[in-house]
């Protein structure tokens, strides 16, 4: 990661960590760069905090002074960006949005003309740029850049996404939370189109409710929902609608480990995933894995952070992977996490087998976990720690092969993530507190936080 740009995009509180001055840059680096040989084209979209707009404008300004061509979807989710990059022949594409945090907060995310994460290079050069003096030259007369309004690309993604559906939705009684984000409009009409009886929650944006008790991360008020109006089904997507959770007919959440299993099994009966893993982070849960194994089904782990999930299955080809919050990705269909055609895929396992989510996703059970965020005083010091490591070689030994332990850095904050799974909550209390007394007298611990 660099200074600006971590796994997931440029992110920050609005106008102290992210400015528009940094915006201004960003988009002139952009227009720059990929105009020296031919007049770019950039594609951006935004979710609907108050500020994505000022961001909007500012990346605008800088794309055009640099000669490139700002083609504009409005509110949009973070994946209708990356099937438009890479659908329309783009250079590029940028999402403004902060994903699942507060509305205070934005972010800068962006996307090869492959519609992937951009390249560390080129972020690099974006870094760079910010933080020097250096004036890239300005685009003069008919070079200056346009901006065009494309919400028929916007459309153009629902209507792929559409077309993915095997089967009509009729008489499918499905709940929709839209977390008052990116999904508030596109989402309805996705599922309406496909026949259901469509009831859609938080869906009334102001530019200062997005993710507020809603959405993936709040989720008990689509469990709520979904008991009170005795639905099929529930889905909660996060502010760019990159995640997807679900809950089943009984107001049981189905997280991503689930629905990693739920697709992953779905395929394998149906002859489609053929020789594929599933590719997880560190941070899946052992549930998955057992139930997996019990499948024969292979896995793989990676790094926390979709972008490396993406980046093992483009290499390796195979067809499902993510992340327990919801980002899960299908390796045909799109190059990102996309919460829509999640839940299409859920749908598609559920219709095909005439059975409910409940049912479909009872094969794996979730191992108790307990995770802890503790400031330290030096996160690679700590880990490197004989006393600390000595904890947790211990607190494995004793879990053996009924638990794990995963000590990493966050990617995002100033602090290490303890974490534990095992048979009950109170072993994996003890082992997180045992490991965490460690890092305290070894003189390493600030906080817990």
């Amino acid at each position: 990661m660099g200074k600006y740009f971590g796994t997931d995009g440029f992110r920050g509180e609005a106008n102290i960590d992210l400015t528009v001055e940094h915006a201004f840059r960003i988009g002139r680096y952009l227009g720059w760069y990929y105009g020296k040989e031919h007049k770019a084209k950039v594609v951006i979209g935004k979710d609907t905090r108050r500020s994505s707009y000022m961001f909007e404008s500012a990346l605008c300004a800088g794309l055009t002074a640099s000669g490139a061509d700002a083609y504009l979807l409005h509110v949009t989710s973070t994946p209708s960006v990356s099937f438009v990059a890479r659908a329309d022949d783009f250079d590029c594409g940028i999402m403004i949005s902060a994903s699942h945090n507060p509305y205070y907060d934005n972010g800068i995310k962006l996307l090869n003309g492959d519609g992937e994460k951009m390249e560390e290079s080129v972020l690099d050069g974006i870094e760079a740029y910010i933080d020097s003096n250096e004036e890239l030259p300005y685009a003069k007369r008919d070079a200056i850049g346009c901006t065009v309004d494309y919400s028929a690309g916007r459309n153009r993604y629902i209507g792929y996404l559409i077309s993915l559906a095997t089967r009509s939705y009729k008489g499918k009684r499905i709940g929709l939370d839209c977390a008052n984000g990116s999904t508030w409009m596109m989402a309805k009409s996705v599922f309406d189109a496909l026949g259901a009886d469509t009831y859609v929650i938080s869906n009334r944006p102001d530019g200062l409710n997005i993710n507020v008790d809603c959405g993936s991360t709040h989720i008990g008020q689509l469990q709520k929902f979904v008991l009170d109006n005795q639905l099929d089904v529930g889905f909660a997507f996060d502010g760019d609608a990159d995640r997807c959770l679900a809950v089943d007919e009984k107001g049981n959440v189905v997280n991503g480990d689930h629905i990693l299993y739920v697709c992953a099994k779905y395929m394998q009966e149906k002859g489609t995933f053929g020789n594929s893993k599933v590719v997880t982070t560190i941070m899946s849960n052992m549930g998955l894995y057992k139930a997996l194994d019990e499948l024969g089904i292979g896995y793989e782990k990676t790094a926390v952070g979709d972008k490396y999930v993406a980046e093992n299955m483009r290499q390796n080809g195979h067809l499902i992977g993510g992340e327990q919050s919801g980002h899960i990705i299908f390796g045909r269909l799109a190059n990102t996490g996309d919460g829509i055609l999640t839940a299409i895929k859920v749908m598609e396992a559920i219709t095909e087998t005439k059975q409910p989510l409940s049912v479909l996703a009872s094969g794996m059970t979730m191992y108790p976990q307990v995770l802890k965020n503790v400031v330290v005083t030096d996160k690679d010091e700590t880990l490197n720690c004989e006393e600390v490591k000595a904890a947790v070689k211990q607190a494995e030994a004793e879990l053996g092969a009924d638990g794990r332990v995963v000590l990493r850095k966050s990617g995002t904050e100033p602090l290490l993530r303890v974490m534990v799974e095992a048979t009950s909550h109170e072993r994996c209390e003890e082992k997180v507190d045992f490991i965490i007394d460690a890092m305290r007298k070894a003189g390493k611990l600030i906080k817990v936080k």
